[in-house]
């Protein structure tokens, strides 16, 4: 997929830079060793699937262990001309979020100009393992990206669900709160969809 039509173009292209890097730097490695799979989530899989808030970093595992380049962050101008910087994030880690063990199988690929997907295939978290991801700490900012998803009608409740239950079998610990979250989830979803419909009807 392409990013959204709504994701800011300076965004998309300091987010390009950044994997561009990522990519330069495997440029020895072993043909047999590649792709690396880049594995991006957090606010970053948001902007580029819905142009919802900007995220000031790259949330991304991969499907190998690498060796990062240093230079990893990217300064830009926004459309308002107001200078920002995005960052890879050297201390994301996925092991304590909710997610399917499916979810790096299942991921969408994103064509990114310059970008070979031969040394570096870089893939969003599907809308729906993006929304389950965001459950495990289901803060505010969760609340509303995953209301920006059904917004745009990435994700439904059913499946919503559907897909945290299945993750939360690999998921230890008292899952209690989890699985209220998962409850205010899908109500923040049918919520969202409901103001949808109405705003297209009125």
């Amino acid at each position: 997929m392409r990013p959204d039509r709504q994701a800011r173009p300076e965004y998309v292209g300091a987010f390009r830079e950044i994997a561009a890097r990522i990519a330069s730097s495997l440029t020895d490695t072993p043909k047999r060793l590649l792709p690396i799979r880049m594995f991006v989530a957090g606010g970053a899989a948001l902007h580029l699937y819905t142009g919802a808030r900007i995220s000031h970093d790259i949330d991304a595992a991969f499907s190998s262990r690498i060796a990062l380049p240093d230079d990893l962050q990217v300064g830009y101008d926004d459309a308002d001309g107001a200078g920002r910087l995005l960052y890879f994030d050297r201390q994301y880690s996925d092991s304590l979020a909710l997610l399917h063990e499916d979810a790096s199988e299942d991921s969408v690929p994103l064509e990114l100009e310059g970008i070979d997907p031969d040394v570096l295939d870089v893939r969003l978290l599907t809308p729906v393992d993006l929304a389950v991801s965001k459950l495990g700490r289901f803060s505010t900012q969760d609340r509303d990206d995953i209301a920006a998803l059904a917004q745009r009608k990435l994700i439904d409740s059913a499946a919503l669900r559907r897909r945290a239950e299945e993750a939360l079998v690999s998921f230890v610990g008292d899952t209690q709160r989890v699985r209220g979250s998962i409850d205010i989830a899908c109500r923040i979803i049918d919520d969202a969809r409901a103001r949808v419909r109405k705003r297209r009807k009125s």
